[in-house]
């Protein structure tokens, strides 16, 4: 096949709950080759395992099969090719709503391809007798402490099997949990012929999605100097143009709002870096030191010189665990005194929660005076002692669910038998909440095997 000198990579959701309207603009607003959608995060995959388990057609970003059936006339007027990790726990759930949205359109020929192996939520257990400990990276702590209590494992797989499916005809490609940077570098791949040993290359590609991952994060969003970023209602979300010999530059859609220069590439770049000369993947490791930056015209950022090496033996496992419950809850306290007001308030609801048996250690409690330089507490400025409103915010954490629900029962008493100005409590009590615990863990690669499966719609 005659391979591209270049190829567009836009990404147009960094999280599930990002702008609805961020890909439709892509799409819309300027040439692409290829649009990528990040809807995972470690609390989802155990948010949509539930959903499964309440339902085994559930598990997926049910937003992306709504985006799909918006965007559809310009997908395949233009081409363009979608790789979405909106599979979640459920991929094939996930392909089989996005073929029914398209067969309804009246739409022939579309193929569709998933990306399925990374879900070992099933095989615990056989992977710890086969000699796999698990074990929390973070901590040492054996996996045997929340074995009882796991909830999703997942691995995160590389960007081979998305490159696999666009090589057998897919024009869209749904996966589970892969790393972010996959999305991205999975069609480069494909473009470009790349291989296992292309190290450099590989490690290109895992920083360019490295940047794009979080949608306009660098294009202006979440921004330092945010002042100096015009038109944030109509930012525009990111766009690779990558080469084949791994240098790319980063821009956006010309007359979009938001901005792209090396200060706002940096930021990105050093977003959960870690180890800066080894970012580690499954598909290379990659050397952010040896990254050149350069400004390459308006809202265009030259990048060059990245260096990779191999990747280590292990995937990453992204497992998640039941750990307890809480309850939050918030009130407005208003006019002069409010900080000590809010003070009072909150001594208030811990001596009438003991009155009736109900305890909490200090480290199952949470008290926060928004107004009052909560966020920022020792960084910025002192404490302000007269604010004329406080947000109070309280809440518990345990593992005792009854006793988590006492605690929402004292915080509305407070408007008519605390002290004055208590407002802005209209969303009733608040109840409890799972807690979800993040597991880290290594598995080796030997251990699994993706799977890929390309149909095509009306076939």
């Amino acid at each position: 096949m005659t391979r591209p000198s270049f190829v567009r990579i836009a990404n147009g959701q960094g999280f599930w709950g990002d702008s609805i309207l961020a890909p439709v603009r892509l799409v819309r607003e300027g040439p692409v080759d290829y649009l990528t959608l990040d809807y995972l995060a470690e609390v989802t995959m155990s948010i949509m395992q539930k959903l499964r388990a309440r339902n085994p057609n559930a598990g997926y970003a049910t937003d992306f099969v709504r985006l799909v059936e918006r965007i559809l006339p310009e997908l395949v007027e233009q081409g363009i090719k979608v790789v979405a990790n909106a599979g979640g726990v459920n991929p094939r759930g996930c392909m089989e709503a996005v073929a029914a949205v398209i067969a309804k359109r009246g739409y022939q020929g579309v193929k569709l391809g998933i990306v399925e192996g990374d879900d070992v939520f099933g095989r615990i257990d056989e992977l710890v007798a086969a000699g796999e400990p698990l074990a929390n990276m973070d901590t040492g702590a054996p996996l045997a402490t929340v074995r009882e209590r796991l909830t999703s494992a997942n691995v995160y797989l590389g960007a081979f099997p998305i490159a696999e499916a666009l090589d057998q005809g897919a024009q869209i490609v749904i996966t589970g949990r892969g790393t972010d940077p996959g999305l991205v570098l999975g069609p480069m791949i494909h473009e470009f012929g790349w291989k296992p040993g292309d190290h450099d290359l590989l490690a290109a590609g895992t920083v360019a999605g490295h940047i794009v991952e979080c949608g306009a994060q660098c294009t202006g969003g979440n921004f330092t100097d945010w002042r100096s970023v015009p038109d944030m209602a109509r930012i525009g979300y990111p766009l690779i143009e990558m080469r084949a010999d791994g240098t790319f530059a980063i821009t956006k859609h010309a007359g979009t709002g938001g901005l792209v220069n090396e200060s706002s590439v940096l930021h990105q770049l050093a977003y959960e870096m870690g180890d800066p000369r080894a970012y580690l993947g499954p598909d290379c490791t990659a050397d952010f030191t040896t990254i050149r930056l350069r400004t390459g015209g308006r809202d265009r950022v030259e990048v060059s010189g990245v260096r990779g090496g191999p990747p280590t033996p292990f995937f990453k496992v992204s497992a998640s665990y039941a750990n307890g419950f809480k309850a939050v809850g918030e009130l407005t306290i208003s006019g002069p005194e409010a900080l000590a007001k809010a003070r009072l308030c909150a001594e208030i609801v811990w001596q009438r929660l003991a009155l009736d048996g109900a305890h909490y250690a200090p480290e199952e409690r949470l008290v926060e005076f928004l107004g009052a330089n909560t966020c920022h507490a020792g960084i910025a400025s002192a404490e302000r002692e007269d604010p004329s409103e406080i947000v109070l915010r309280m809440g518990v954490k345990g593992s005792d669910e009854a006793k988590v629900n006492r605690f929402g029962m004292e915080l509305v008493p407070l408007v008519t038998s605390g002290p004055p100005g208590v407002t802005g409590f209209a969303g009733g009590r608040p109840k409890a909440t799972e807690i979800i615990g993040f597991w880290p863990a290594l598995l080796r690669k030997s251990f699994v095997t993706p799977k890929v499966t390309v149909v095509t719609v009306g076939a």
